[in-house]
């Protein structure tokens, strides 16, 4: 349980993990705790387990662990008698919404936007009540004498249940039928006994996740208490699988749907973090903090597109919630499910050794969908025949978009870089605007007449001349997601535009407005970064075209061609979903690589496994365990130094004779916001070794000083 204790001057949360009788401390040293939180029913020791390894794993603190999962509302013990207080709810009454806002004089700017957001919402919580005019429960008091709104007073416990569980039950909803391949995965996942690791690798458009509808239906309906818990890496995916999941559902007695992801508001977050604590949300959908969620019935574990790198976390305790949805499926003895079009390349070696069952979909759920033909447009070659490009957009490319305009259909413009170009510079004296505060070019955003670092976020106005030699005449380098949207507005004329990026769906609800926009018809060609790639069923998308993909065949990080691969099969997998013909134009100097014939091909296996080939010879992960040494100094000579240090002192530990220790390097962005970074890699073919090497190393680590920072990271994707 949680307890208020204090902690100096100050009352801090602790949880508690164990009650002994005796205690080594003096008496006098002891402190007598302040609050026991109620609100809040105990934690399970199965959670707390979960806690504790991904600690131990991740060699952080359990607090480190504990603490960040619950939300904010627990973490700060004077909201405690909030949480258990009754909760005011006052409802729209059909008197109300005839008479408001028209009651109200025009000036009464604030009781207009009361009124308005009763009339918007139907209820409205007093506390959203007082945020919007502080004497908005005397208002409504009143306006409930007029018999305009009626108040409701719920128990402060019940309330987490309440979002979930409103509305009126639906008729069952039309199934669609399986095929073949997808029956024999439902069947294989709904009769699993105990622990049941399952990668499930269908092609783009296969019905991944009516199979997962169907595999939790089964096991909901056989548990009447069961819950289940399903992932997804982004959060801009939540929307589109809540939608799918609360239609499949609505009919089935009992079951209620809630999102976890930190785009939530903090009462929101709160009140469905309780209502899967309690048990009363049977199903909890997701982004990666969702898998350290208090589940206590909790019977099926899905991880969707599992290959995604969004989850693992970059900041604090570096976890992999793939990886701890796997350990948690071991510790409880239940199934888990990984799907994706492209599994990571150790969900796939996994599976060749026999650790994973592989269930496979082969072909696309419609009958009449087939994938997408893939063609390469040979940028080298269309400049020798001299063909002309408009801003990086090649002739083919812009003919076939055409076409689709012409035909009423829908095309997507993939480009994995957002602003409007990745560099401003000089072409008279050779200055390109850098960041002040990072070894970084920054990048122009042409709408907001900016230049922004994409690493510390610094902003300036663009230059009027270049500040070197006075040049006007400076011009950006490069296509970011900006420019070619303004390109292909004269490019393809009579198309509708739409770009979704970072940028334009910084608002909360924007993603999912501009996605609605796309499935309703109101655009002819999205443009768009790894946003769009992956999860959306686009029904009128039959042509994709990728740019400027060629940047990460060369680079320094082994990963970097198999997340290339992964994306560029995902995005391809947008186009021809509904049975329209579908075809994908990928611009490339390169047609020959190897890589651009298995796309072509359709061809994961063969890059799976050659891939895999490769890095056995080399000693790559999954064939070797790796750990990352982060340090962070004022200069790069003290942060080399510190891990030299640390090197040094990893020699005399006896665990480390089964570890290599690399040279310490600075990492590729050297400086970020005037700090200097460098990491030291350490690696095993033994993961125990590593971890028991890591564990006598931490101690040591912390008595060295010097940097102003440094992190552990086990298991790191980036390096």
């Amino acid at each position: 349980m949680l307890v208020s204790v204090p902690f100096g001057k100050r009352q801090v949360v602790g949880l508690v993990r164990e009650v002994t009788a005796h205690s080594e401390v003096p008496a006098d040293k002891l402190r007598v705790a302040g609050a026991l939180c109620e609100a809040c029913p105990p934690l399970s020791e199965a959670w707390l387990e979960l806690a504790e390894f991904a600690a131990d794993y991740y060699q952080r603190g359990v607090g480190e662990v504990a603490l960040p999962a619950l939300p904010q509302a627990l973490r700060d013990a004077s909201r405690w008698d909030r949480l258990l207080a009754p909760v005011e709810r006052f409802q729209l009454l059909p008197a109300g919404r005839a008479a408001l806002p028209d009651a109200l004089p025009a000036r009464a700017s604030a009781l207009r936007r009361l009124a308005q957001a009763l009339v918007d919402n139907e209820t409205l919580l007093a506390a959203d009540a007082r945020a919007i005019h502080p004497k908005a429960i005397a208002t409504l008091a009143a306006w409930q004498a007029e018999g305009w709104v009626s108040l409701e007073v719920t128990e402060a416990a019940e309330l987490a249940a309440l979002p979930a569980l409103q509305g009126d039950r639906l008729p069952a909803p039309v199934l669609p039928t399986l095929t073949g391949e997808q029956t024999a995965a439902v069947e294989a996942i709904r009769d699993a006994q105990g622990f049941a690791p399952f990668l499930l690798h269908g092609v783009t458009g296969s019905g991944k996740t009516e199979v997962y509808l169907r595999a939790l239906a089964a096991i909901l309906e056989a548990r009447p208490d069961a819950q289940a818990l399903v992932l997804v890496p982004e959060i801009n995916l939540t929307p589109q699988f809540e939608a799918a999941f609360r239609a499949r559902f609505a009919a089935l007695d009992g079951t209620s749907i809630v999102t976890l992801h930190s785009g939530l508001a903090e009462g929101e977050r709160a009140r469905n973090w309780f209502a899967a604590h309690s048990g009363r949300a049977r199903i909890v959908l997701g982004t990666r903090l969702a898998v350290l969620a208090s589940l206590p019935k909790l019977a099926i574990i899905v991880v969707d597109e599992e290959h995604d790198p969004a989850y693992k976390q970059q900041e604090g305790l570096r976890y992999s919630a793939r990886d701890l949805a796997i350990w948690r499926a071991k510790q409880l003895g239940l199934p888990v499910v990984l799907g994706s079009a492209t599994p990571s390349l150790e969900s796939w070696w996994q599976a060749d050794q026999g650790r994973y069952t592989r269930l496979t979909l082969s072909r696309r759920a419609v009958a009449e969908a087939v994938l997408p033909t893939v063609k390469l447009i040979d940028l080298e070659e269309e400049r020798r025949r001299g063909r002309a490009s408009v801003e990086g957009l090649s002739g083919p490319l812009i003919a076939a978009l055409k076409t689709r305009l012409e035909r009423g259909e829908q095309s997507l413009v993939f480009l994995n870089r957002r602003g409007y170009a990745p560099q401003l510079a000089c072409d008279a004296c050779g200055w390109v605007a850098g960041c002040p505060r990072c070894s970084a070019y920054v990048v122009l955003h042409k709408p907001e007449r900016s230049l922004r670092c994409h690493h510390c976020g610094w902003e300036a106005r663009i230059p009027r001349a270049c500040p070197d030699c006075g040049n006007v005449d400076i011009a950006p380098l490069g296509r970011g997601t900006q420019r070619v949207e303004e390109t292909l507005a004269s490019a393809v004329p009579g198309a509708r535009v739409l770009r979704i990026d970072a940028d334009s769906t910084r608002r909360k609800g924007s993603a999912q407005a501009l996605f609605s926009d796309v499935h309703a018809g109101d655009v002819d060609i999205l443009v768009g970064t790894q946003m769009i790639a992956k999860g959306h069923d686009f029904q009128r998308v039959s042509l994709v075209g990728v740019l400027n993909a060629d940047t990460a065949l060369f680079s320094h990080d082994f990963r970097a061609s198999e997340r290339l691969f992964a994306q560029l099969m995902q995005v391809s997998g947008r186009a021809g979903r509904a049975g329209l013909p579908g075809e994908v134009l990928v611009q490339t100097r390169y047609p020959r690589h190897a890589l651009y014939h298995a796309l072509a091909r359709h061809d994961y296996v063969g890059f799976a496994n050659s891939t895999l080939a490769e890095r056995r010879d080399a000693h790559l992960p999954p064939f070797v365990y790796q750990a990352l040494l982060r340090a962070e100094g004022r200069t790069l000579e003290a942060a080399i130094a510190f891990l030299q240090q640390a090197a040094a002192e990893l020699s005399q530990i006896p665990a480390a004779e089964r570890v290599t220790v690399y040279d310490a390097v600075p990492l590729t962005i050297v400086k970020v916001m005037h700090v200097h970074r460098a990491q030291l890699l350490i690696e095993s073919a033994s993961r125990a070794a590593l971890q028991a090497t890591l564990r006598a190393w931490q101690p040591v680590l912390r008595t060295l000083k010097g940097v102003l920072r440094w992190n552990l990271e086990v298991d790191p994707l980036d390096i």
